[in-house]
């Protein structure tokens, strides 16, 4: 798994979407079969959430929001309002068979495990503390907040803020206690295969091919775009040279945007009619992305010289 760029989450990633294609009824058995190897994607990424909380200090903290910051803006901000601004000129039905719908699902946000697997690699503590963004924009926030920009839909305000309390928490408990940061370090390295697993059980490489051609021409351009955008914030505002190829890390789909079309349909259901298209879209850029980002990252971090684990080791000995 060390070998394969992002492989800590996408070799079990890509194990349990095969099980859950093929296979679907077989981790049903109940009990702690069940509890872990399928059910656990939600409780066990609360857990690297807060574990990832108790690593910032206020000494980081600063870095940790402009870091945030840079990869909401790359990520989230600037390719929701170009899609905004493409639908008033298509309409809602969109490009070449991708509806906004779809690019909205799929564009705006990021796999926050997978980009906690790479940082961890690469990365320093800033940058894995800006899987915060990974929390606020998983999942439908941003595609609500873009399509209620138009007057559809609704914010769920009470979603995100869900979403950050274990980081907060996690932040609040590490400060107070340093042996909880010390306790709490090697988290991410134990839960990220298991609820990567977990995750990968709710893919149906049915659905990933049913979305065709256009899904997986979307799920390639959205890493070396928006990948591209966050990787342009790090070199030129965070100023992290050889560093900033983490910032492809960002190019990619979460998992639970899966479920976004139907959601956004579900708060106005003038979007219903494109969901069936959008949602195997999304599984397709879901899995092509969790390929091919940790595969540009590496390779954009290593042309510049970097390292697994030096940054990490620099920063401790400072």
């Amino acid at each position: 798994m060390n070998r394969l760029p992002g492989g800590l989450m996408l070799i079990p990633l890509v194990l349990g979407s095969v099980i859950g294609t093929f296979a679907p009824g077989a981790l049903d058995i109940g009990s702690f079969t069940t509890a872990l190897f399928k059910d656990s994607a939600l409780p066990l990424i609360a857990l690297l959430i807060f574990a990832t909380g108790t690593q910032v200090t206020m000494r980081t903290g600063g870095p940790v929001l402009a870091t945030t910051g840079v990869v909401l803006l790359g990520k989230s901000l600037i390719p929701g309002l170009l899609i905004i601004a493409l639908g008033v000129v298509t309409g809602p039905e969109g490009v070449l068979g991708v509806s906004i719908l779809a690019l909205l699902s799929a564009v705006t946000n990021s796999n926050g495990g997978l980009w906690l697997a790479i940082t961890g690699q690469y990365g320093r503590a800033r940058d894995r503390g800006a899987y915060i963004a990974g929390a606020v924009n998983d999942g439908p926030f941003f595609a609500l907040l873009f399509i209620g920009a138009s007057g559809l839909g609704q914010i769920p305000l009470m979603a995100m803020v869900a979403a950050l309390f274990p980081f907060l928490l996690g932040v609040l408990v590490g400060n107070i206690d340093a042996h909880w940061r010390e306790t709490l370090k090697p988290v991410p390295n134990i839960v990220i295969p298991f609820f990567a697993f977990a995750l990968g059980t709710g893919i149906d490489l049915a659905e990933v091919a049913s979305g065709g051609l256009s899904g997986i021409v979307l799920g390639v351009l959205i890493t070396p775009i928006t990948g591209g955008l966050v990787y342009l914030g790090y070199r030129l505002i965070l100023r992290r040279g050889g560093e900033s190829g983490i910032g492809f890390a960002a190019g990619t789909t979460s998992g639970n945007a899966v479920a976004t079309p139907a959601v956004v349909a579900a708060a106005d259901p003038s979007f219903q009619a494109y969901v069936g298209a959008a949602t195997s879209q999304v599984a397709a850029c879901v899995l092509v992305t969790a390929l091919l980002a940790p595969l540009m990252a590496s390779w954009a971090l290593k042309r510049a010289g970097a390292h697994p684990a030096h940054a990490e080791a620099e920063e401790a000995a400072v």
